[in-house]
């Protein structure tokens, strides 16, 4: 008689995506970092140049536990106490869960990944941060990629950039996925704000950095051509088999 079929088990998608992150990062000297998913106030926001007062807040719309202990809205907490602990240089990323108050839809959720770059040492660049993005990305999603920076606004940066990266569907001549524009937004980035220098200890006279942040979700869908980010969630195996 033929035995019992047991199904073998997958990695979750996300899990690959991560671990694929990982390694590229690895490669590149980085080291991975994680913190706590609840965090105090202070080290998500006030820290990041972004006091109770500033506009930004309204912006990360999170969940409190108590007045100044929230699930946290980014993975920068992490950065900040890597910071507090070390002294530079350091190249760190820190993935992990992140939450705000979004309605769950194709593209939001209340929870989802989040993975998040820091470079600390002298005279850096946008230049730098520049090559970094198209070395991940270039090593991600196949090919030759290439990255276009667009003048953008968050508080923790200076400047601040909203990253392109040339669409990996139509080789950036324009589709329906860049919606015939050829460029894909895919990141937030930017060099570090002199005053999250600061408020870690870091002389900004003398040292300067990039940051640059990703939904682990965002790029999962890009790659594999994945429509909904609730997919991700749902527990169908014949989606979890990919």
């Amino acid at each position: 008689m033929p035995g019992a079929k047991r199904k073998i088990g997958y990695e979750h998608i996300l899990k690959q995506t991560i671990r694929e992150v990982y390694d590229i990062f690895s490669n590149m000297g980085y080291k991975i970092v994680e913190g706590p998913e609840i965090e105090t106030t202070w080290h998500n926001f006030d820290a990041l140049n972004t006091p109770e007062w500033h506009p930004a807040r309204d912006m990360q719309d999170t969940f409190y536990i108590e007045d100044n202990i929230i699930l946290r809205t980014h993975t920068s907490p992490v950065q900040v106490r890597t910071m507090l602990n070390h002294k530079p240089p350091l190249a760190i990323i820190s993935p992990g869960r992140v939450y705000r108050k979004d309605e769950p839809d194709a593209t939001h959720s209340p929870a989802f990944n989040q993975i998040e770059g820091l470079y600390i040492d002298k005279n850096v660049t946008v230049g730098h941060l520049k090559a970094t993005l198209e070395r991940f990305l270039t090593m991600y999603f196949g090919g030759s990629r290439k990255v276009l920076l667009r003048p953008s606004y968050f508080p923790f940066v200076e400047p601040g950039y909203e990253v392109d990266v040339d669409c990996m569907f139509c080789g950036g001549k324009g589709c329906n996925v860049c919606k015939g524009t050829g460029w894909i937004e895919i990141l937030g980035a930017g060099l570090v704000h002199p005053n999250v220098l600061k408020n870690v200890g870091y002389d900004p006279d003398e040292w300067q950095g990039f940051a640059f942040g990703t939904g682990v979700e965002r790029i999962a869908m890009l790659k594999h051509g994945i429509a909904d980010m609730r997919e991700f969630y749902r527990n169908d195996m014949r989606f979890l088999g990919l």
